[in-house]
C-alpha cells in the first residue's frame, strides 16, 4: 500500500513538472514569436532597402547614361555641321587650286 502511495506521489509530482514546465513554455511562445517578428520584419525592411537603393542606382544609371547618349547626339550634330562648312570651304579651295592651275 505505501508503494502504491509512493507512485501516485511521483505521478503526481511528474504530473506537476510537466504542468510547470507546459506553463513556462506557453509563456515564452508569444515572447519568441514576436522576436522572431521582429527579427522577419528587420531583414524584410533591409531587403526592401537594399532593393530600393539597386532601383535607384539603375535609375540614376539611365538618367546618366540619356545625358551622355543627348550630349553626344549634340556633339555629333555640331560636328556634322562643322565638317560640312570645312568640306564646302575644302571644295573651294581645291577648285580654285585647280583652275588657278589650269
Amino acid at each position: 500500500m505505501k508503494e502504491k502511495i509512493q507512485q501516485v506521489l511521483e505521478i503526481e509530482k511528474k504530473a506537476r513538472e510537466l504542468q510547470e514546465r507546459a506553463a513556462r513554455d506557453a509563456q515564452e511562445i508569444p515572447v519568441k514569436a514576436e522576436h522572431e517578428a521582429q527579427e522577419l520584419i528587420a531583414r524584410a525592411k533591409a531587403e526592401a532597402e537594399e532593393e530600393a537603393r539597386k532601383i535607384i542606382a539603375a535609375a540614376q544609371s539611365a538618367d546618366v547614361s540619356r545625358g551622355i547618349s543627348a550630349e553626344a547626339a549634340d556633339k555629333s550634330s555640331q560636328f556634322d555641321a562643322l565638317a560640312k562648312k570645312n568640306f564646302d570651304q575644302a571644295v573651294a579651295y581645291v577648285l580654285e587650286r585647280v583652275i588657278g592651275k589650269a
